[in-house]
């Protein structure tokens, strides 16, 4: 999350976040929609149909974010990163609390963003979580059992506020660390590392910093065939979205920029780049100015999924053609004709 738009998510309060009382209930899929389709290419009318709708399936949250689909139970997990809960929706059984605390565990208050940030799984199945106020990345077995802690320091000193992860099917974990979980964000006098980094735990633990020129790395992702990895930048002077090189040991070469979000950004749409997912033929979706932007392999904007809200992240879902948003207060799903690599 970048704390620009947490000043009209926090307009919400804290309330209970709910299924939307508008005819929509956990069994129908009667659910009403936001926002459109904007198609700047037609090869964007390959990945979502003409008639897709952008439905919201649940409201009432203060910062949405972190969705990841859990395909053995059919179910969604996700984040409120202010209320430091974790949600869980199912088409079965709506809206439900999985997880609090999520991301802070410790005696008192702890700024305005303390809980859990993204979440992945990782190949023995386990919720992998990145943890604001803890400011570690831990693992928790679905099937039940505590968490354990991957990874909460670099050559001795904590992590910011680690923000969103992605697994390596090496057994690596790959992950970015902005300061907006820390209650003084990047001037927090608690601090311990001068940088916003990205880094790599990788399978016997040890933690290396890929990436320390960053000043807002947040959403992370790989290619389909691993080759790639892809870092959102967050930052308003240059919301870019970026593409690295993969190597054989785990590092990452000199980066590219894939796409600049700045002409966008100019025209006062809402949001930053943030949280992204891959599709099985390469296509890129990211959170950004104007909701999700669906950009090819090559670095071109084929279109926008508005949801008229800065949103956060996405996720593949379903048989893995359906995304799942969380934008702002909502979350939303929309079904694509996309794959999604997952």
């Amino acid at each position: 999350m970048y704390p620009e738009t947490l000043t009209s998510a926090v307009a919400i309060g804290s309330l209970v976040a709910m299924v939307l009382t508008t005819g929509a209930t956990a069994q129908t899929s009667n659910y009403p929609s936001i926002g459109t389709i904007i198609r700047n290419d037609p090869q964007l009318d390959k990945l979502i149909p003409k008639d897709a709708r952008i439905e919201v399936l649940a409201s009432g949250f203060v910062w949405s974010e972190g969705p990841i689909w859990i395909k053995n139970g059919n179910y969604l997990l996700f984040s409120d990163v202010p209320q430091n809960t974790i949600f869980k929706w199912s088409e079965k059984d709506g809206l439900t609390q999985f997880l609090k605390p999520s991301g802070y565990t410790g005696a008192g208050e702890y700024g305005d963003e303390p809980g859990s940030n993204g979440l992945t799984l990782d190949r023995q199945g386990r919720l992998i979580a990145c943890e604001h106020g803890d400011r570690r990345v831990s693992a928790m077995p679905l099937s039940g059992g505590g968490k354990r802690t991957l990874a909460d320091n670099y050559q001795g000193k904590r992590f910011n506020s680690p923000n969103d992860v992605v697994v390596h099917s090496s057994g690596s974990y790959y992950f970015t660390d902005p300061p907006y979980g820390l209650p003084g964000k990047e001037k927090d006098p608690t601090r311990e590392t001068d940088l916003f980094g990205v880094y790599r735990i990788a399978p016997n633990g040890t933690v290396s910093l890929l990436i320390n020129d960053l000043t807002r790395p947040n959403g992370i992702a790989f290619s389909p065939d691993e080759k790639t990895l892809y870092i959102a930048q967050s930052d308003p002077q240059r919301p870019v979205i970026m593409a690295y090189p993969v190597q054989t040991d785990g590092s990452v070469g000199k980066g590219r920029v894939l796409f600049d979000a700045a002409p966008l950004l100019k025209q006062n749409l809402k949001g930053l780049p943030d949280g992204l997912k891959t599709d099985r033929d390469g296509n890129v979706w990211s959170t950004g100015p104007g909701g999700v932007l669906v950009i090819s392999p090559a670095g071109k904007l084929l279109g926008r999924i508005e949801t008229g809200e800065a949103t956060a992240n996405c996720a593949w879902g379903d048989d893995g053609s359906t995304l799942y948003l969380t934008a702002d207060m909502y979350l939303c799903r929309i079904r694509t004709t996309a794959r999604g690599n997952w």
